[in-house]
C-alpha cells in the first residue's frame, strides 16, 4: 500500500487503532499545499531535476480541483534561491561544490525559467502562492505559510509536490510539530526513485501525519 511495507502499516495500525488518522476532514479548513512544482525541479537539465515528477501532474490538478470543488484552499509554494549563499550559508558553503552552488543560485532565482511553475500545471485566480527559502515551508524565516493557513483557520494541509524526501517531508515534519494535521499524498509526491519515495512516506505516515492517494482524500473532504 502506497509502496510501504506491510510491517510499517501494522505498527501504524498497532499505535493509531487505524491505519488513517481521521475519517473525514472538514474541507473549509483544509489546503492543499503543493510544493515546488517549478522548472528547477522537473525539467531535464536542471540540477535538481525529479525524473518523475511530471508524471504526477496530472494527479496533482485532480486534487487541486477536488479541493477547490469542496470548498478548500489550494497553495502553491515554490522555492527562491536569490542571495541564499549569504541567508543559508550551511547549504551553499558547506554541501554544495562552488559550481553546484553558482548553479542553484542562476537557476532558481526569481525571473528565471527555473523559478516559474511547470506550465501543464491548472492553477486558478483563488488560489494562494507562497514563496519558501528553505526545504521546509514552516521553519522560521522561510516563508509565511503558517500565518496564511491560521488567518484562514486551516488546521489540515495535504502535501504533493517534490521531492517527497526533501521539502515535502521537511514541511510535514514542521507542520506537524506546528500541529498541523499532515497527509503526504502518496501519488501526488514524487522522489528520485521508488525506494527513497516508499522510505519518506513511510517515516511519515509512522511519525509525522498520514499518508493516502488522492482519490481517498477526495472521498474524505466533506
Amino acid at each position: 500500500m502506497y509502496g510501504i511495507d506491510q510491517s510499517v502499516i501494522d505498527r501504524v495500525i498497532s499505535r493509531r487503532g487505524k491505519l488513517h488518522c481521521f475519517d473525514s476532514y472538514q474541507a473549509s479548513r483544509c489546503a492543499l499545499v503543493v510544493i515546488d512544482l517549478q522548472n528547477y525541479f522537473m525539467a531535464p537539465g536542471h540540477m535538481a531535476a525529479v525524473a518523475s515528477a511530471p508524471a504526477i501532474v496530472d494527479t496533482v490538478n485532480t486534487a487541486a480541483k477536488a479541493m477547490r470543488a469542496a470548498g478548500g484552499t489550494v497553495i502553491w509554494v515554490v522555492t527562491d534561491a536569490d542571495n541564499a549563499d549569504k541567508q543559508w550559508p550551511s547549504l551553499h558553503s558547506h554541501m554544495l561544490t562552488p559550481h553546484s552552488s553558482a548553479r542553484r543560485l542562476a537557476d532558481l532565482g526569481k525571473g528565471s525559467e527555473g523559478y516559474k511553475l511547470w506550465p501543464a500545471l491548472q492553477v486558478e485566480p483563488q488560489d494562494l502562492h507562497v514563496v519558501k527559502l528553505r526545504y521546509s515551508a514552516f521553519i522560521q524565516g522561510s516563508s509565511n505559510l503558517e500565518q496564511l493557513l491560521r488567518e484562514r483557520h486551516i488546521d489540515t494541509i495535504m502535501i504533493a509536490g517534490t521531492a517527497t524526501n526533501v521539502c515535502c517531508e521537511s514541511t510535514a515534519r514542521d507542520g506537524m510539530m506546528l500541529n498541523f494535521h499532515c497527509v503526504m499524498l502518496a501519488d501526488a509526491n514524487a522522489a528520485a526513485d521508488d525506494a527513497t519515495q516508499s522510505a519518506s512516506l513511510a517515516n511519515c505516515l509512522l511519525f509525522f501525519g498520514d499518508v493516502m492517494n488522492v482519490s481517498e482524500m477526495a472521498q474524505r473532504l466533506r
